[in-house]
């Protein structure tokens, strides 16, 4: 399916008080819209509005993303670099791009953007809102700022709010890029041998030692010295990354994660996470390094109407990609049914 965009050409308020002078959303769509019949997918950092293309063997026909069933949409965040205004969108105050000039965005400013598309679409409500990573703190926004707008919530490898291991990687990441002496320059390439380092220290929090001792182990009978797997895995990971993203985009998206916490304005998190009153199914990874099994726990264990299960997977965080026979059996019956019970059931 094609992308498509929504332009809102008035300004746009964000929640530091700063001001877009103008919105460019771009979204994919999947299915036919039947009033009652929407899935709302967020998207995690780096990730574009083609839920199809991240997240294999999902939109297909049987699958919990099933387009003959459901009208699945997907937005891109605003400040990434797949269509949404983000820091390579033209400033009409200046007719160059802002680069390092684009304000800083919270996740709720991503919410409040996919409202306004909502709202182009005519969707005043969801079946459901499905969120993994990332995506999962835009879930949660979503239906705390409208919680009328879901039926049902899904919460996969996420969290309440981002923990000091989670603001300690991103810091370490905007670091990194700080010491390419081309960060700051009026041009796409810009910070891009940072960002190459950046993203190697991401993968450390997605994957953890056990995903990297499984895929990146080297063959006892070859002698080496240098070209190791693991080596040669992180460089091509860095360079994957910076022949399709920019550094600006990669840059203030990880200050927007730093910036989560359902709790904030809300009276704490456990009063926000009490508040959330449509059924909700939380699933954790059992090897994810950067949002851990015990944070899915909390979720279910302070939202009222909530199930958890557990996927044992040795992908680490990533496994919300991979696993997607186990998320499959799991969320496809929740999507179709109403939750009438907590239960916590762990996945083999």
């Amino acid at each position: 399916m094609p992308v498509r965009y929504f332009k809102y050409n008035q300004p746009f308020t964000l929640e530091n008080g700063e001001q877009l002078p103008e919105l460019t959303i771009a979204y994919h769509t999947f299915g036919k819209f039947r009033g009652d019949n929407v899935i709302w997918v967020c998207h995690a950092l780096t990730a574009n509005s083609d839920v199809s293309d991240w997240w294999p063997h999902t939109v297909e026909q049987g699958r919990f993303l099933d387009p003959h069933r459901y009208f699945i949409v997907c937005a891109n965040v605003i400040g990434s670099h797949y269509g949404s205004t983000g820091p390579l969108s033209l400033n009409p105050a200046t007719g160059k791009p802002y680069y390092g000039s684009f304000p800083f965005i919270t996740v709720r400013d991503m919410v409040n953007a996919h409202f306004l598309l909502a709202e182009h679409l005519g969707i005043s409500k969801a079946h459901a809102v499905v969120g993994s990573s990332i995506g999962g703190f835009q879930a949660m926004e979503m239906v705390l700022t409208r919680p009328d707008f879901a039926e049902r919530l899904v919460l996969i490898a996420t969290t309440a709010r981002s923990q000091p291991w989670v603001i300690a990687f991103n810091e370490s990441q905007r670091m990194a890029i700080e010491t390419d002496a081309s960060f700051g320059e009026e041009n796409q390439e810009a910070g891009k041998k940072g960002m190459r380092v950046a993203r190697s220290i991401g993968l450390l929090s997605y994957r953890g030692s056990t995903a990297y001792n499984a895929t990146q182990q080297e063959n006892d009978s070859l002698y080496k010295l240098a070209g190791f797997r693991a080596t040669t895995y992180q460089q091509y990971q860095g360079d994957k990354l910076c022949r399709r993203f920019d550094a600006y985009s990669y840059y203030r998206l990880s200050q927007t994660l730093d910036t989560h916490n359902v709790g904030r304005y809300r009276g704490g998190v456990e009063s926000a996470l009490a508040s959330i009153s449509c059924p909700t199914m939380v699933v954790g990874l059992s090897t994810d390094p950067i949002f851990p099994v015990s944070e899915q726990i909390f979720l279910y264990k302070h939202i009222p109407q909530s199930q958890l299960r557990l996927i044992d997977s040795p992908f680490g965080h990533d496994g919300f990609l991979v696993e997607y026979e186990k998320l499959n059996a799991i969320l496809k019956p929740f999507l179709q049914r109403s939750l009438r019970k907590k239960s916590s059931v762990a996945e083999r």
